[in-house]
């Protein structure tokens, strides 16, 4: 007889895998949010008569705003449940995605940017949370590791995609397709998604109990480290994100659609990495697959400013960006796990806060791309500082020794 120790241990594989794809979609909305228009930049800058920076700031405002409002919606989440902050912000994401179709500056652009990041921020949070209301130990390393590949994947495929789109139609057509994809995840909820968190596990209302709630977080030296590290490695890879427009397409010349090919080459990294990783952590545990992850980006950072230097060309600085990506993906699913496995009772606050620091500091640290040059050398440097800092909290913070080991 098998106990069930986890309410997503009854669940049959079949049910398993449509929690995947239905969760991944949740998950994936954010960061095609953030992302889909990347290749429309220069085009955009020509349209609407701004500098590189204007519209970059465009992409700061919707990571600030994503990660604003998963601070609001990971204790709102555990207080009143999971589906009603999702539809709620959901629908927000829609009204705000209409007002960037129709914006007529890139003021109010930037202005709808952050409402419709903030709209998104939903769909992560909510996600997370419920495969950490479903499953703990072994089985929620493979939940969330499932997770991860998606939510690894979305920012490189979310341009590529808007990279085929933009010859079909003008760069505003892409904002129609994010309501379209909010409109989506609206339904999938209201068709699929039940609650996960009943009343008796919720935690209690009123700005005591959030302050309560994230103090229970952040009182965790393992998860403090493990989200830094986690939004350190994001950080290095949205740097190329942000860079990536102008690099490819007015550095190397590549059309929208050699930059979106680009992409998909690169989404073989995220993928080997998330694939490598789900079965390393079975054996040797997330905070040792975290020590080769964030040591091997490092050695790819370096790489990318050395070839850069040396003028090596597109497939000088591809080489070891492919590296890099493929181990940001290697270190994203035991950052997940080691983040969040002792912390079920407030699942919804620890993912808000992890994907809010995730997100923040990208969205800070992004622009140092275009303060150092904009070019090869540029990211490589944004990289390697995102990769020293992230080993540093590695060993001085989390100490991989003294995390506990995984449970079956």
């Amino acid at each position: 007889m098998t106990t069930v120790v986890h309410p997503g241990d009854a669940l049959s594989r079949r049910q398993r895998l449509a929690y995947v794809f239905i969760l991944g979609a949740l998950t994936a909305l954010g960061p095609f949010t953030i992302d889909l228009y990347l290749p429309a930049f220069p085009t955009m800058q020509t349209d609407l008569g701004v500098s590189m920076t204007s519209i970059q700031l465009t992409l700061t405002g919707t990571t600030v705003g994503f990660a604003i409002g998963q601070l609001f919606m990971g204790p709102w989440s555990d207080r009143v449940g999971r589906r009603t902050p999702l539809m709620i912000a959901t629908a927000v994401h829609v009204l705000a995605s209409l007002g960037c179709l129709f914006a007529p500056d890139i003021t109010v652009l930037a202005i709808f940017r952050v409402l419709q990041g903030a709209g998104a921020a939903a769909g992560a949070v909510v996600a997370t949370a419920t495969v950490r209301d479903l499953f703990g130990g072994r089985p929620l390393v493979v939940m969330l590791s499932r997770l991860a590949l998606v939510n690894g994947m979305a920012p490189i495929l979310a341009p590529m995609i808007g990279g085929a789109l933009l010859p079909l139609m003008h760069w505003r057509g892409l904002f129609i397709v994010l309501a379209l994809y909010g409109v989506g995840v609206m339904v999938a909820v209201t068709l699929w998604i039940v609650e996960t968190l009943p009343p008796e596990r919720r935690r209690s209302s009123g700005f005591k109990a959030t302050v309560l709630g994230y103090r229970s977080v952040l009182s965790d030296r393992i998860y403090v480290g493990a989200i830094l590290i986690g939004a350190l490695s994001f950080s290095g890879l949205f740097a190329y994100l942000s860079a990536s427009s102008f690099l490819f397409q007015d550095f190397f010349g590549l059309s929208s659609t050699e930059y979106g090919i680009l992409f998909a080459i690169n989404s073989v990294g995220i993928v080997a990495g998330v694939q490598i990783s789900s079965r390393l952590m079975r054996k040797i545990g997330p905070p040792w697959v975290l020590v080769g992850s964030t040591i091997l980006q490092l050695f790819a950072a370096i790489s990318i400013i050395i070839m850069g230097n040396l003028d090596s060309g597109l497939l000088g600085i591809e080489i070891p960006l492919f590296i890099f990506i493929m181990s940001c993906g290697f270190g994203f699913p035991a950052v997940q796990v080691t983040a969040l496995a002792r912390h079920g009772a407030a699942a919804g606050t620890a993912a808000s806060l992890m994907g809010a620091v995730n997100f923040g500091l990208a969205g800070i640290l992004s622009p140092l791309v275009g303060l150092f040059g904009g070019d090869g050398p540029a990211m490589g440097m944004v990289m390697v500082l995102t990769s020293v800092t992230a080993i540093i909290i590695l060993w001085a913070v989390v100490r991989p020794k003294t995390v506990p080991p995984l449970t079956d």
